[in-house]
């Protein structure tokens, strides 16, 4: 199978960078989603946020019963719009949808948002609604995102082309969704968390465009460095698996696959419409095109954010250090049962450290490297420079657990500068609250991520090692 990832790109690029857009279903009310969409691209969101701005393009209001919409003149239908329509955005309901599609070719709009539900996922009569409107688009040339689904969000150019609630924060990860319920509570955790995005794709039933075609955009869009993916199932699993081969070499793809169960897999087909398919198939297919697999929604943010910020591992070696020596242990204990090894401390190292005469008397000589208790900034900046610049380590996880004694803003600037000079990827275990916050923000400000919870930690270095083992493979 031929596969050209400039061509897939330029295919969809009309959803996240269209000049003018036209809201069929535009509404005055509001609280219908016609009114919420016109609303989300004017302002970037429903809910005043400081980080919020509108969309810059053409918005198009389309209702037959209205003049004028959020201040925006009102236009019976689409074909009457004067000027270009790159992008059609649908929400009037089902039994509508085919006459708006018509419309559409008739204007050779490029591409169609359908966010109308009542079609493949509601048994045989939406079924045939949906394959009538496909044929329809695919004589005109026309791409669709869904039907029922919540729509196109792209955060650098503004773009809030759906009925979330706002635009999350800018960031490097692209978030492609088969759920749009999903989406928005992510998009509402996302930024209290201060997790930003480069895209959020929600494609519901996915009657034209499915997850590979939004994967192939995503490996060329320049402001996505990483791609999590939520799915519940796939209407062509070879196809998924060529692009995704495809776009493995260039961009890490982490995945959740939802519909594991037999109660999981029939909830699926009522949901999007979708066969779940045998959760053992999907891991085989995620392992031979190289895509890592998540176990939960944190999981997949975490290690997709890591991918995103961090330098990727050249090996499988990672040094521990640590103010708390149980803290340590624990973190050594995950780090076994994901098969990362954690070298012992070589001797010229040992020797090292004890004759610099900052380090405490009964500091471990291990690794895990316990500073102990009492460890203040000089002692993580001795210890860090000393197994950054041994080659015997390919990465190192920073526990830091509050004592009186304990600077985390410091800290977390060590770690920044020892990562610039050494390149290797550095995992923070800032551990605490409202003390440790001025440090951990600073290190996600820096694109080092910090986590509360060792596994977490753990989990995020294992992603740097395997996506770094798995594009080692493809050289061979």
């Amino acid at each position: 199978m031929q596969i050209d990832l400039e061509e897939k790109h330029s295919q969809v690029q009309c959803f996240f960078e269209p000049q003018g857009i036209a809201v069929i279903g535009a509404s005055q009310h509001s609280e219908k989603i016609g009114y919420q969409v016109i609303k989300n691209l004017q302002e970037g969101g429903t809910f005043p946020l400081p980080h919020l701005k509108g969309f810059s393009g053409r918005i198009f209001p389309v209702n037959p019963k209205a003049d004028q919409v959020l201040g925006l003149r009102c236009y019976s239908k689409i074909t009457e719009i004067p000027e270009r329509v790159d992008l059609a955005i649908i929400c009037v309901p089902a039994r509508l949808v085919t006459q708006a599609i018509q419309d559409c070719a008739q204007k050779k709009v490029k591409g169609v948002s359908i966010i109308s539900a009542g079609f493949g996922e509601a048994g045989t009569e939406g079924k045939k609604l949906q394959e009538g409107f496909l044929e329809i688009a695919k004589r005109a040339g026309m791409r669709i995102v869904g039907p029922n689904c919540l729509g196109i969000i792209y955060p650098p150019r503004h773009l809030n082309a759906s009925f979330a609630p706002f635009l999350p924060l800018s960031g490097k990860v692209a978030f492609i969704s088969q759920s749009g319920a999903l989406l928005d509570s992510v998009i509402d955790w996302s930024v209290k968390e201060n997790y930003g995005f480069s895209a959020m794709i929600s494609y519901g039933n996915k009657c034209d465009l499915d997850a590979p075609d939004f994967i192939a955009w995503a490996a060329k869009d320049p402001y996505t460095k990483a791609i999590a993916l939520y799915i519940e199932g796939l209407n062509d699993g070879r196809y998924f698996l060529e692009i995704a081969k495809k776009v493995t070499p260039i961009k890490p793809i982490v995945a959740l696959k939802a519909g594991k169960s037999a109660v999981g897999r029939k909830a699926v087909g009522s949901h999007t419409g979708s066969l779940a398919g045998s959760y053992q198939i999907y891991k085989g297919v995620f392992r031979q095109s190289g895509v890592i697999m998540a176990d939960t929604l944190t999981e997949m943010f975490d290690m997709a954010k890591t991918l995103a910020y961090q330098p990727l591992a050249k090996g499988n070696r990672v040094a521990i250090v640590t103010n708390g020596g149980g803290n340590g242990v624990m973190c050594a204990d995950y780090c076994e049962e994901l098969g990362i090894e954690l070298p012992n401390l070589p001797p010229e190292l040992i020797e090292k450290l004890d004759k610099s005469g900052r380090m405490h008397p009964a500091w471990s000589r291990g690794n895990p490297l316990d500073l102990v208790g009492d460890a203040g900034s000089e002692r993580y900046e001795i210890a860090l420079e000393a197994v950054m610049s041994s080659g015997v380590y390919d990465g190192v996880i920073v526990i830091q657990t509050l004592q009186t004694m304990t600077k985390p803003l410091r800290n977390a600037g060590i770690l920044v500068e020892m990562q610039k000079k050494y390149k290797k990827p550095v995992i923070g275990a800032f551990m605490g609250g409202v003390i440790t916050e001025a440090g951990t923000k600073y290190l996600e400000k820096q694109g080092i991520p910090n986590y509360n919870d060792l596994n977490r930690a753990a989990k995020a270095m294992w992603a740097l090692i395997e996506y770094g083992r798995y594009l080692r493979r493809r050289k061979v």
